[in-house]
Formats: structure tokens, sequence, C-alpha cells
């Protein structure tokens, strides 16, 4: 059923928001130069590698010019980007993965092989299934870059407090994982954005001199 689900509304998403979509790409590539997506090596099920799509919210060229992880206010981030990953629409490609199978619309967050490798007894049982869209973490951690961002050594931090928490979370989907519980999921991520909508459309305009 997980499958049938995944397969019929990433597909029914992708035809209902293609309009978006275009505009979005239209705005990244008026806005800087670089291709549309930004595609990165995740590690899947059973260990397979893939390559996550997403919209491209930073400099060309970006993972050779800074860490790994995005924290703060980087300036590799764009001026189109930072409207996109407030509004999480820059995930939107991920349609695409969950399409071919290579994730789920629930299911643990796909890391980079980098950080696999450092918790793969972890990853073992974590990695029997399709990693996802949205998990537990993903509404704990909506912020995380925020959060990082007030760090003195950003990627130690993550390595050492964030990414372990974000393992036991995804522990806990697995040993709680039904249908159910992801449409719960699911909603409560939609919720989340809902809110953060309406946060931005009441923050003040601050315009520069």
């Amino acid at each position: 059923m997980k499958r049938a689900f995944d397969i019929v509304v990433s597909l029914a998403a992708l035809v209902l928001i293609f309009p978006l979509l275009l505009l979005v790409s239209i705005i990244i590539k008026m806005d800087s130069p670089g291709p549309i997506f930004f595609r990165q090596e995740r590690m899947g099920r059973r260990f397979h590698p893939f390559f996550i799509y997403k919209f491209r919210t930073m400099i060309q060229d970006a993972p050779w010019k800074g860490r790994t992880i995005t924290v703060g206010n980087d300036p590799r981030i764009t001026r189109s980007g930072r409207l996109l990953r407030a509004t999480k629409v820059d995930e939107l490609p991920q349609l695409f993965n969950v399409l071919k199978g290579e994730m789920s619309f629930v299911g643990p967050r796909p890391e980079v092989r980098e950080f696999v490798e450092l918790f793969r007894d972890d990853y073992k049982e974590i990695l029997k299934i399709r990693p996802g869209i949205t998990d537990l973490a993903s509404l704990k951690y909506r912020d995380e870059a925020l959060i990082l961002g007030q760090s003195k050594n950003p990627q130690e931090d993550y390595v050492k407090l964030v990414l372990p928490d974000k393992i036991n979370l995804a522990k806990e989907y697995l040993n709680r994982s039904s249908f159910l519980f992801d449409l719960l999921l699911i909603f409560k991520t939609f919720r989340k954005l809902f809110v953060l909508r309406n946060r931005l459309m009441e923050e003040p305009i601050h315009e520069n001199h």
C-alpha cells in the first residue's frame, strides 16, 4: 500500500504543481548562473546510492566552496534560495525520487555517504526501508540550519549531537511505522508549512537604503 500511495500521489502532485515548478525554474535561472536543479549523492535503501533532486538554492559549485552542511546565513545561498528554503519549495523535485522508487513520502531523511559510514551499524537497521521526504527528525529539526548557525563548530555538533538524535528518531519511526502513522506525519508536515507561510506573510518587509 505504501508504494502504491507513493506512486499515485507523487505523479498526481507533479501534474498539479507543474506550473509552479516551471515558475521556480525561471526564477532560479534569472537569479544566478548555474543549473536549475541541485543533485547530490545520498545513501538509499540497503545502502544503494542515488542522487537526490532539489531546486538549486546556492551559488554554482557551492559544495566545493564550503561545508557539507548548510548553517545560518550561509553566504553561498542565493536570494531566491533563501525563500525556497524557508518555504521548503526547494524540496519539491524530490517527488521525482519518490516516483522512481528511490524515496518515499515518509521515511528517514537520506544522508550523505560520509555521515552514513560514521554510523554504519545504525544505518544497517534504518536503511532497511526507503528514505523519505519527511519524518520525525524533519519535524523536530525544521530550523536545523539556524540552530547549527549558532554553533562554534557546526559540523562537529551535527555529527556528535544532531545526527545521533536523528538516528534515534529514525529508529523510533521504524518501530511505529504504519500507513496511518505516515498520514499523521504528512499532516503534521503540511501544518508546519502552513504556520510558516502565515509567519512569513506577517513579517514586515525591511528595505535596504
